[in-house]
């Protein structure tokens, strides 16, 4: 299976500290990868630098078998990359609805000469986007949010609104940071369906940084365990239970939830 995004031989150092040490793996083509691994492991780092929020000091990202290290956000956007964040960023003044209809590229209206001249195709556009937005809504259960302002709404449903934009376009890949966090376990499960769903329904990969070893063992497969800037262990989620270097790394003698998953 060929990778979606081929992570290689990533640094990044702050000051003296070194971040992310010649990290290397791949998100095969298809799958839905996790990316687990303590605090202070790096990954939240390598997503921004994935993202292209921080640039790597050394290395490549290859999108799709092009390299995409130093490009933009939005240029990673256009190239099919989306990004959730831990604490979601919605725009809180608008409402759910439009937190989606917002996220599509390339709008028609956005052009002068065509919100001008071409009131027809934007109009036509818009009531797509529209449609979209609102059947999004009702797959993911927050039809009766849509004209809430989206900074009113849960945590959990913040989340929700987040995967909801992704599935506003046509993403080959989603990096999903975190989430489960703070978010209560029904809306936990709804989320992991949608997850679900997206992957079998559009065949989009997905990347996915978590603690809730639960919500990892259920959606993920291969598992990739980072500590301190590097890649410990990769594989399937029994063969991540059952290796002394991620217990010993990651574990410890406190930590149950791996254990059970």
């Amino acid at each position: 299976m060929s990778a979606i995004i081929a992570v290689d031989r990533i640094t990044k150092r702050y000051g003296g500290l070194t971040v992310l040490d010649a990290c290397s793996f791949e998100v095969p083509r298809g799958s839905i990868t996790g990316l687990i691994g303590p605090n202070g492991a790096g990954k939240t780092t390598l997503f921004n630098i994935i993202a292209g929020v921080t640039r790597a000091d050394h290395g490549r990202i290859l999108l799709d078998g092009a390299d995409v290290a130093g490009k933009k956000p939005h240029e990673l956007f256009q190239l099919g990359l989306a990004r959730t964040f831990q604490i979601p960023k919605e725009w809180t003044r608008m409402t759910v609805l439009e937190n989606l209809m917002v996220v599509p590229r390339q709008q028609a209206g956005e052009g002068v000469l065509a919100a001008w001249f071409e009131r027809g195709r934007v109009r036509r556009e818009e009531m797509a986007i529209l449609r979209r937005a609102e059947a999004t809504l009702e797959i993911l259960g927050l039809s009766g949010h849509r004209a809430a302002l989206a900074g009113t709404l849960s945590g959990g449903q913040k989340k929700l609104m987040e995967l909801g934009r992704t599935m506003m376009v046509d993403a080959k890949v989603v990096l999903l940071d975190e989430p489960g966090a703070g978010v209560n376990r029904t809306l936990l499960g709804d989320l992991a369906q949608h997850i679900e769903r997206l992957h079998r329904g559009h065949a989009t990969s997905f990347c996915i940084i978590e603690h809730d070893m639960d919500l990892i063992a259920r959606l993920c497969d291969p598992v990739i365990v980072m500590a301190e800037g590097r890649v410990l262990a990769e594989g399937k989620m029994a063969e991540i239970k059952a290796d002394a270097r991620v217990r010993a790394a990651y574990l410890g003698a406190a930590s149950p939830g791996m254990a059970a998953a």
